[in-house]
């Protein structure tokens, strides 16, 4: 693995453990596509460091289970917004 993508690897993942975020959301502060986030942290980081793959899969796991209140939320927002008009 080459030292640029071992070095992102590391910082998404000290990224989402402080911030708590989502893989979009990593993504877009990034400047990489979802797909390289999760691929980074779901198949390189337990290579490089399973003890940061853990932490880093309990807060995309709580994630995942809280997307629906999160989808819900968007929704309405956008329907109130286009009410409002």
């Amino acid at each position: 693995m080459q030292d640029y993508i071992r070095q992102r690897v590391l910082d998404i993942s000290k990224y989402i453990i402080k911030e708590g975020t989502t893989v979009r959301s990593t993504a877009d502060i990034f400047g990489v596509s979802k797909s390289t986030v999760h691929k980074d942290v779901t198949e390189r980081l337990p290579r490089i460091n399973e003890e940061l793959f853990l932490e880093v899969k309990k807060i995309l796991e709580n994630n995942k289970a809280e997307r629906h209140i999160r989808g819900g939320e968007a929704t309405r927002k956008k329907y109130k917004q286009n009410n409002v008009s």
